[in-house]
């Protein structure tokens, strides 16, 4: 019985470092193929009267938003055997535009970063459609999404030394850092590809996870309507934020005197806290206790961002430790929709679907926004420094969400409660219906 109680745990162990190794390093290299762009300021360059850089970055997020709306088929539908090819399609694609990004002559290259965001939106939900609905999906979905924070620093920090230090054109350093992360991100697809199913336990802890068609989709968003619509309205803004400081931090902040890798020094501190913090929930069996204290971590995490940002002055806190305090509660608030709450929520209410319907549901959304307040602030031409409109934008999305993260802590709980209830409830009569089950 203690072998095979250690052989479980050492099969688990190896499950852990094999997909959670390859969903961090995937995402990770997804960054590579999208991300280091963003470390160049392009100045001096405009697109039809508007600021060349908020142009590629608003072209690309189209690609995105776009893919993201077609994601919520897409992934919703996605059978196990055709993830790979799906995978490898979108990253040779990436590439691809990031070629002609450097191959076409400014401005008009920019068109060519709309294809890379197409080709590259559905990769966070494809990624995590080979982890999730297992007993250890809370690790996993851990390394999976600190990838994310982690990554944004790497490929800035990537970027600017490929132009400082190897003296690589600005519009070419995108596609050379992403001709060497292809063949890697291959690599880690084949990886996701080779796991084993998710076994009779997982299935009995986390459900099992099936495709939706759209009938499926429309049931399952009316049946939790009030609650998603609040979470969507949330994880909109969590996300315009997180995307305003990932693509214009170098404008946030004034980068002249410091290290081409502070970004990641920052970005790898607030990896490894988020990544504590979250494997902490693979101990955690009951579903709602863990969505429970999920809410409570996520509000917490707005007021703090809200509290730091209106009272910034006051603090008289360095760049470096705003940055941390900052970066630190938004990717808290943002990474856990993105990775242990839905497929915890999944499991606590049975429901039958997968975790890549509610994300591209809620990256579609969020990256909407986006794009509507970059277009907004161009084109109104907004008189205000970046980092002054980064800091009022953090108050006050901090400020909503704590409001809106509270109610819909509440209305999960009165959900689960109701559905005890009614449990318990049916099971009394099918005792009185049924008096074989009935004892003496």
């Amino acid at each position: 019985m203690e072998k095979a109680t250690k052989n479980k745990r050492m099969s688990e162990l190896l499950l852990i470092l094999w997909a959670g190794g390859a969903a961090l390093l995937s995402y990770s290299l997804v960054y590579a193929l999208r991300k280091p762009y963003t470390a160049a300021s392009f100045e001096g360059l405009t697109l039809f009267g508007t600021d060349y850089k908020v142009a590629v970055t608003t072209i690309q997020i189209l690609g995105y938003v776009i893919a993201k709306f077609f994601g919520i088929k897409l992934i919703s539908e996605l059978k196990r055997e055709n993830r790979f090819r799906f995978f490898v399609t979108s990253a040779i694609m990436a590439e691809v535009a990031l070629i002609g990004f450097g191959v076409l002559s400014a401005p008009y290259n920019a068109a060519a970063m709309f294809f890379n965001g197409l080709s590259l939106g559905c990769m966070w939900g494809v990624i995590f459609s080979f982890i999730e609905g297992r007993k250890v999906t809370d690790m996993l979905a851990s390394l999976l999404g600190v990838s994310m924070v982690f990554s944004s620093g790497i490929a800035k920090s990537f970027g600017l030394f490929a132009m400082n230090e190897l003296n690589i054109d600005q519009f070419w350093m995108p596609a050379v850092i992403g001709g060497v992360a292809l063949p890697l991100l291959v690599l880690m697809g084949y990886l996701l590809k080779r796991l084993p199913s998710p076994t009779q336990e997982d299935i009995e802890l986390r459900n099992e996870r099936v495709v939706l068609d759209s009938e499926g989709r429309r049931r399952l968003f009316l049946s939790f309507a009030p609650i998603l619509t609040l979470l969507f309205i949330g994880n909109f803004m969590l996300l315009v934020l997180r995307d305003i400081k990932e693509d214009f931090l170098v404008l946030i902040l004034d980068m002249s005197n410091q290290s081409s890798w502070l970004f990641a020094q920052v970005d790898t501190i607030v990896t490894l806290a988020i990544l504590a913090l979250f494997s902490a929930f693979v101990f955690f069996r009951s579903n709602i206790k863990t969505l429970m204290c999920l809410m409570g971590i996520v509000i917490l995490s707005c007021i703090t961002m809200a509290y730091v940002s209106f009272n910034y002055k006051a603090l008289d806190l360095q760049p470096v430790v705003w940055l941390f305090i900052e970066s630190l509660c938004l990717y808290i608030a943002y990474l856990t929709f993105q990775t242990i709450f839905f497929d915890r929520f999944i499991a606590c209410f049975r429901i039958k679907g997968n975790v890549g319907f509610f994300i591209a549901i809620i990256d579609f959304i969020g990256y909407m926004g986006t794009v509507t307040l970059l277009s907004t602030k161009e084109f109104l031409n907004f008189d205000m420094e970046w980092f002054d409109m980064f800091n009022h934008m953090a108050f006050f999305v901090g400020a909503v969400c704590t409001v809106l993260f509270t109610i819909v802590a509440t209305l999960i709980y009165k959900r689960y409660s109701l559905n005890n209830r009614n449990k318990t409830k049916n099971s009394k009569m099918d005792l009185f219906i049924n008096p074989q089950y009935n004892t003496i």
